[in-house]
């Protein structure tokens, strides 16, 4: 049995998009096991695929803001001693980060496997690895992560798309008529308008589907409260830990999302996906796999006229998402 550890903290696009690798790896070689260190907002996600035995969460984030008490320094510790458990047959930092390579990477015992000085996206953590990989940029981010562990790991990468390995645990409601909104992101530019959402509410209300909009942050709970007001079809759910969330997304007969992570997790389980796209790039980071597509706000030119923030959407007006939604929904009977 060959026992490897993942180095991939996050974000929760990142951690998704390495899922498939692990599908590869266990084709190529059916004893393989995979540990992983991930940030611990994250750490549900790894045990989601059937090659993963032990999850190992990191909390970076949390204890970069409390250097000073005695509990960071006590976990930190406790985390090290578990990364140093056993000794692994490889270990792949599919972050590229000096953080993760420091923290992660470089703290377990094993051969140490990474992305080269012109693949790593900072540089400098390929001088923590035994083994540097060239990973040419511009594909998508499955695509690099699949490369990536087929050189460490010593197979051929497969000729079909990449294989999530999550849709067995969070099978797709076909006949649903639940469409779930994804509102919420971390970048303000990449907000659909508020206006826009609202009519494109409408029309799916008027179309006889139910709405639901999870949320996060108490600041995505008031977005929610604002779009379903006063639309009776509009559930404004609760807030859910992340396996909840894939069994919300699992029970819709589709997703309509801005570039957010529980987008690409709406990919990962196979759920019809339209994502709408401002200022980032669907070619890097658009929805993976079967039944998803995309529109790209500057792909279209703008009506006269119309005034909505961010600006950037002004063009991917309520009227191109319908029509885009109905031909998705047509795609995936």
């Amino acid at each position: 049995m060959k026992r490897v550890l993942i180095v991939k903290t996050s974000s929760m696009g990142d951690v998704i998009h390495t899922l498939p690798a692990l599908t590869d790896a266990r084709q190529a070689d059916p004893s393989i096991v995979f540990d992983w260190v991930v940030e611990e907002g994250f750490s549900a996600i790894p045990n989601w695929h059937p090659a993963v035995e032990r999850v190992i969460p990191i909390a970076i984030r949390r204890w970069r803001k409390h250097l000073q008490d005695a509990t960071t320094w006590r976990e930190w510790r406790q985390y090290r001693q578990e990364l140093r458990a056993l000794n692994y047959d490889a270990i792949i930092d599919a972050q590229g980060l000096v953080k993760s390579a420091f923290f992660a990477t470089r703290q377990a015992r094993g051969p140490h496997f990474g992305f080269d000085w012109h693949s790593a996206r900072e540089p400098l953590a390929s001088l923590c690895y035994d083994r540097r990989l060239r990973v040419v940029w511009g594909q998508h981010a499955v695509e690099r992560t699949r490369q990536l562990f087929a050189q460490a790991l010593g197979y051929r990468l497969p000729d079909q798309s990449g294989d999530f390995g999550l849709q067995q645990r969070f099978p797709w409601q076909r006949n649903s008529q639940k469409v779930v909104c994804l509102h919420a992101t971390t970048r303000a530019d990449k907000h659909y308008p508020e206006e826009y959402w609202r009519d494109v509410l409408q029309r799916l209300g008027a179309a006889g589907f139910q709405v639901q909009l999870p949320w996060g942050l108490k600041r995505e709970q008031q977005r929610a409260q604002r779009l379903a007001e006063g639309l009776g079809h509009v559930e404004v759910l609760p807030r859910l830990g992340l396996t909840q969330v894939a069994e919300v997304l699992a029970g819709a007969r589709g997703v309509i999302a801005v570039d957010t992570g529980l987008a690409h997790l709406t990919a990962a389980l196979g759920v019809p996906n339209l994502m709408l796209f401002g200022p980032t790039d669907p070619a890097l980071v658009g929805g993976y796999g079967e039944r998803q597509c995309w529109l790209e706000a500057r792909q279209f030119t703008a009506p006269e006229g119309s005034v909505v923030e961010p600006e950037v959407f002004r063009s991917l007006t309520p009227e191109r998402v319908w029509q885009r939604w109905l031909q998705l929904l047509e795609e995936s009977q």
